[in-house]
């Protein structure tokens, strides 16, 4: 996941925030009117931002378990046994050949 995008917006955020009170204290009546109308736009995208970020680090915390638990489950698993307790591949081979073979004869 790239964290481009947000550090754009935080990095364009606290500089509009900044020029803002700048023009501000200068007396800068149109400078900090354009900055202040911009300033609105650009906390929205970076909150938006940080929210997707959140959750997207939560939806990968909580997806890393259960793939441990099922490499933790297939390092413990015995070889030739079935992985979710059903039958074999190996058994349904030989079924389906036993019937073939009573097919034919």
């Amino acid at each position: 996941m790239l964290h481009r995008p947000l550090a754009l917006a935080s990095g364009l955020t606290v500089g509009d925030y900044a020029l803002w009170n700048w023009s501000l204290a200068g007396n800068r009546e149109i400078l900090a009117l354009i900055s202040g109308l911009l300033l609105t736009p650009l906390a929205i995208a970076f909150v938006w931002l940080l929210v997707l970020s959140v959750m997207r680090l939560l939806a990968h915390t909580a997806q890393r378990p259960r793939s441990r638990q099922a490499a933790a489950r297939r390092r413990t698993q015995p070889v030739g046994e079935p992985a979710l307790g059903g039958e074999s591949p190996w058994e349904d081979e030989r079924a389906a050949a036993s019937s073939s073979s009573k097919l034919a004869a």
